[in-house]
């Protein structure tokens, strides 16, 4: 149900924000997307850690993905809003998908060898 919740958060910031809304819960809810979207791609590639050090690290990297997405849309003139969630949401995304295959990749892998 946590997980639910923090989903629809996140989606809302998103959504809000592409949206150019004017709700005051545009700006907390992009944050809470901004961190938790990353955050959640980078703790699922990490299942080797214990829980705390996995929420850390995922925390941390989801702060430098979003420096360096600042970094790199700033860089290349190309800065605005909108063009910002795409690329953490693409990122993220991307990352998720690679565990996922990783993980489906894995398993049929030690099946084979065993």
């Amino acid at each position: 149900m946590l997980a639910g919740a923090v989903t629809a958060v996140g989606g809302i910031g998103a959504l809000l924000a592409l949206t150019d809304s004017g709700s005051p819960l545009r700006a907390p809810f992009t944050l809470f997307f901004l961190l938790v979207a990353p955050a959640a791609a980078i703790a699922a590639a990490l299942s080797g850690l214990d829980p705390l050090s996995r929420a850390l690290v995922s925390l941390a990297g989801a702060i430098v993905v979003d420096m360096l997405v600042a970094q790199g849309l700033l860089a290349l003139h190309l800065w605005s809003v909108r063009g910002g969630i795409a690329a953490v949401t693409a990122i993220s995304a991307l990352t998720l998908l690679l565990v996922l295959v990783r993980r489906r990749g894995g398993r049929t892998v030690r099946r084979q060898g065993s």
